[in-house]
């Protein structure tokens, strides 16, 4: 496969940004949307450098079989921000795992910069 694209910090914060309280995705997923299936392990260095953690909920973003993953504020901080969100875990891994995620495999790169100038919320993606 040929990729047309770089992977940008900004096409992972928009998606990030769309994640609703309360619902989680993976860095997988947000890899694979961006049309970067390996690219994991970026998409947390990359989100481990955000900005704006505030508008770009990063704790959000857990790994694929459903245990926390990093935070640049730490393990502790993000399991927090994610109970009082609603999340329930199983020492750290989210209980339930499947009923709070969001899957963004069936969003295409192409789709993004209309994806992300939209007021959908990512709940419409599932």
């Amino acid at each position: 496969m040929v990729r047309l694209h770089r992977l940008k910090a900004s096409d992972v914060y928009d998606i990030v940004a769309q994640i609703p309280e309360g619902k989680v995705t993976t860095y997988g997923d947000i890899a694979r949307a961006l049309g970067h299936p390996g690219a994991s392990r970026a998409i947390g260095r990359i989100l481990n450098r955000n900005p704006k953690p505030i508008t770009t909920p990063c704790h959000r973003v857990i790994k694929s079989d459903g245990k926390l993953g990093g935070y640049a504020f730490g393990k502790i901080m993000k399991k927090e921000l994610l109970k009082k969100e609603g999340l329930c875990f199983n020492g750290d891994s989210a209980a339930e795992f499947r009923n709070y995620r969001i899957s963004y495999t069936k969003l295409h790169y192409e789709d993004l910069v209309s994806f992300a100038s939209s007021r959908r919320c990512a709940s419409d993606l599932t």
